[in-house]
C-alpha cells in the first residue's frame, strides 16, 4: 500500500505544471480514498439506520415528537410578545 502511495504521488508532482493542478490533484486523490471506504460502508449503514428507524416507528417515539412539535410551536406562540 505505502508503495502505491509513493508511486502516485510521484506521477502527480511529474505532471503538475501549477499550484491549481496540485490541488485539484490533492483532492481527488483523496476523494477516490475515502470513496472506497465508504463503498465498503454503504450496506451497514443503511441496514443499521432501517433498524433504527423501524424502532423509532414501532416503539412509539415519532409520536411523541410530532406532539412535542406541535405543543412547543403552541407554547411559543402562546408566549411570545408581538
Amino acid at each position: 500500500m505505502d508503495m502505491t502511495i509513493m508511486h502516485e504521488m510521484t506521477l502527480w508532482l511529474g505532471s503538475m505544471t501549477h499550484w491549481t493542478d496540485g490541488l485539484q490533484g490533492l483532492l481527488s486523490w483523496h476523494f477516490s480514498l475515502d470513496a472506497t471506504v465508504l463503498a465498503q460502508m454503504k450496506d451497514t449503514l443503511a441496514s443499521d439506520f432501517q433498524k433504527s428507524f423501524d424502532h423509532f416507528v414501532k416503539s412509539g417515539q415519532v409520536w411523541a415528537l410530532v406532539l412535542g412539535i406541535i405543543l412547543g410551536y403552541m407554547f411559543k406562540t402562546f408566549t411570545s410578545f408581538g
